[in-house]
């Protein structure tokens, strides 16, 4: 096991990775922006080193900076985190030339999976499911609209170096596919510096199910079951669970096999997570699956993994970066009831979600208990600055079976009390009550379907009453009123 690590990253998953590494007996170091000085994560460390402004592309990302503080603390390890460098594969192999071990994967298998393109005929290659689908090359753009049309709209178009949304269009029909085309590859020039896009099918009543694998460095890798990530807005996940609702053994079978496949075809190593799309249409069996993306990074939504199967995964990605082989086979992996986890967010749903920037005056989490875990970057009093994502924490529930986890999570958001901005906590809320969600009837729709009564443009009663009594102030008169 390594002695020291820096973490190359803020907020909640610094914490996190924190709590595992201190419980292990590694020295913590953590770098900070000016705006961060205050920050969470920098008084949990045993040292912190500043990195540069506020701005990421000057701290954050900036990798010489990274790796000076790396060199000026000691640190023999380095853990990415996730986002900002977390799947730069040059930041990997800087790490590696500075004497300093990335915990996560190889360079070569970073680059492999960092491109839609050629992640997808990769994994074509070892025999996974692939989206039917093709690149885009220097044809007209009739010519590319009649090669969608022979896919059969609707049609996805998707930025090659694309993520979180960005640089991605539905396409309902001929008509419409020339402009969306040249949307998709302004706005991925935008935003990845790389305008090339791709086109698939789109598949009907999609779900996102992504299965979570584990490999060492020799030859040895696992999955740990699936979650399910369905609850998008935009693209962007709000709520998820593992196991996934209405799962069949011999679809997870098949998806496990494709993931652990997927994997060892490009020398992986550490935690990663494939992410496919399900055909949710129809009933799910083993050919109702297809590959989208490889994350080669621990995910955000990785503590429903760890309460279902009972693994902590920042503690394998040390034991995986030190050179430890698993020690155990995918028959010693078991699944133990049910967790769910909502991402609370700076962001106010009445007005398109827009984030909040501010003080946290108040901020009250519930009573602890046994399946309740809350991991978060901040405490009242911080700052929500608008430099980085406004996530306040991750609320995750384990509890016997999914009604009860659920439940669980309901109870734990009527619990918690955001004052000062605007969150997204009674969206959350709504969220665990919404008829289809309970009956496990989900998809990436679900959310924009019934957005009307999950976000509406006032603040319920509820919620008031709930941040009156936060303040030790009189219950509200007048629900209507939009001062709150």
């Amino acid at each position: 096991m390594h002695h020291s690590v820096l973490i190359a990253n803020r907020g909640e998953i610094a914490c996190r990775i924190a709590r595992t590494a201190r419980r292990l007996g590694i020295r913590v170091i953590a770098v900070y922006s000016e705006a961060d000085r205050n920050a969470l994560h920098v008084r949990m460390a045993d040292e912190a080193i500043g990195i540069g402004p506020a701005a990421v592309r000057d701290s954050y990302l900036n990798i010489e900076a990274v790796l000076d503080a790396a060199r000026r603390s000691g640190a023999d390890c380095l853990h990415p985190g996730y986002g900002f460098l977390s799947e730069n594969a040059g930041f990997a192999e800087a790490c590696a030339n500075a004497g300093v071990v990335f915990v996560g994967p190889p360079p070569a298998a970073i680059r492999a999976m960092g491109l839609k393109d050629a992640a997808k005929r990769l994994m074509a290659a070892a025999g996974v499911p692939v989206v039917p689908g093709f690149e885009v090359a220097d044809e007209a753009d009739e010519v590319l609209a009649a090669r969608a049309g022979e896919l059969g709209f609707p049609v996805m178009i998707k930025a090659v170096a694309g993520g979180g949304g960005k640089g991605m269009r539905r396409v309902e029909g001929l008509a419409d596919f020339a402009a969306a085309l040249q949307a998709c590859r302004r706005e991925a020039a935008s935003s990845f510096g790389d305008d090339r896009v791709l086109v698939e099918k789109f598949i009907a009543g999609p779900r996102h199910i992504e299965i979570q694998v584990l490999s060492d460095q020799h030859g040895h890798c696992v999955h740990l079951f699936e979650r399910d990530c369905s609850l998008q807005r935009r693209h962007q996940k709000v709520i998820e669970e593992a196991p996934a609702p209405g799962m069949t053994l011999e679809l997870r079978t098949a998806m496990g096999a494709a993931a652990v496949a997927g994997a060892k075809s490009v020398g992986y190593t550490g935690v990663g997570t494939m992410e496919f799309i399900v055909d949710g249409s129809r009933a799910l069996t083993a050919n109702s699956f297809y590959f989208m993306e490889m994350n080669t990074r621990l995910q955000v939504e990785h503590p429903v993994t760890e309460a279902v199967t009972g693994l902590d995964l920042v503690e394998w990605q040390f034991r995986v970066a030190a050179g430890e082989a698993l020690g155990f086979s995918q028959d010693d992996v078991r699944l133990n009831g049910h967790a769910v986890e909502a991402r609370l967010y700076a962001e106010d749903p009445a007005r398109g979600f827009l984030p909040q920037t501010g003080t946290l005056h108040r901020l009250i989490w519930p009573a602890v208990r046994d399946g309740l875990r809350i991991d978060t970057g901040v405490e009242q009093g911080a700052e929500i600055t608008p430099h980085y994502d406004p996530m306040i924490a991750k609320i995750i529930v384990h509890g016997r079976d999914r009604a009860a986890a659920i439940a669980g999570l309901d109870a734990a958001l009527r619990e918690t009390a955001v004052l000062g901005l605007r969150s997204n906590a009674g969206f959350l809320q709504a969220l665990t009550r919404q008829e289809r969600f309970k009956a496990g009837q989900v998809s990436t729709a679900l959310i924009g379907d019934h957005l009307d009564e999950l976000a509406p443009a006032q603040l319920s009663a509820e919620i008031k009453a709930r941040c009156a009594a936060a303040w030790g102030l009189p219950s509200p008169t007048e629900p209507e009123n939009d001062s709150w």
